[in-house]
């Protein structure tokens, strides 16, 4: 059986104003999809950043998530899998790992 979880990151070039100090939005983008890939491999997963501050050139569907993080004022860089919110601001690899492996992703 072929597992295939959907991984997006939406950010912004600008540092949210809670994550001072911390990664860029793209960056952490990068980081995440290395450290995934290197625990699990890199069959089993699709990767997407959306750009907050072009939501134009994105599907509808990402556009109103970007009108929800918005207005629900959340931290940026916002990781969702499979389209469940599992991050937001500075993402947890600890926590990001327990969610894909209860998706029953099993490291190689």
């Amino acid at each position: 059986m072929s597992i295939n979880l959907k991984i997006e990151v939406y950010g912004r070039n600008q540092i949210c104003a809670s994550c001072v100090g911390a990664p860029g939005s793209k960056d952490t983008y990068e980081w995440l999809q290395a450290a995934i890939s290197r625990k699990y491999g890199t069959d089993q997963f699709s990767y997407k950043y959306i750009d907050m501050d072009n939501p134009e050139q994105y599907a509808y569907k990402h556009q109103e998530m970007i009108k929800h993080i918005v207005k629900e004022d959340l931290f940026y860089p916002l990781i969702l899998l499979d389209n469940d919110i599992i991050s937001e601001g500075v993402p947890h690899l600890r926590t990001i790992f327990k969610t894909i492996e209860a998706k029953g992703i099993r490291q190689i």
